[in-house]
């Protein structure tokens, strides 16, 4: 079962924005789960595609990902042991997020990069 971050939702009109953000808050959590989105993945996979992230803040990002039920994680009884993660049910359910943030990124902030090139 998914852990809760955020207990209280009648905070506020704008409540359920920041629990959802504190969801996928951290530099990595938002990239993963683009590339996830994909497909299955190993960890050597992942960390290929995020040359910039160090090993130890992936697996940070990764079990955060697990804890809250974005990702599942599995592990296979083999000799070395190979584990593949992918989106859970809950995790594909935040696609349409992940594409609407990557397509206003291409719009806006690739587009001021460009300029400014």
């Amino acid at each position: 079962m998914a852990r809760t971050r955020h207990e209280r939702l009648d905070c506020s009109p704008g409540c359920a924005v920041e629990a959802t953000l504190a969801l996928i808050d951290g530099k990595w959590k938002g990239v993963i789960l683009h590339h996830l989105g994909e497909g299955t993945m190993r960890f050597s996979e992942i960390r290929r595609r995020l040359p910039n992230v160090t090993q130890r803040m992936l697996t940070n990002q990764l079990r955060e990902l697990e804890a809250d039920g974005l990702i599942t994680r599995r592990v296979y009884a083999e000799v070395p042991p190979r584990v593949e993660y992918s989106l859970s049910e809950r995790g594909r359910s935040l696609a349409p997020v992940i594409q609407a943030l990557k397509d206003w990124g291409d719009r806006h902030v690739m587009a001021a990069l460009q300029k400014a090139a």
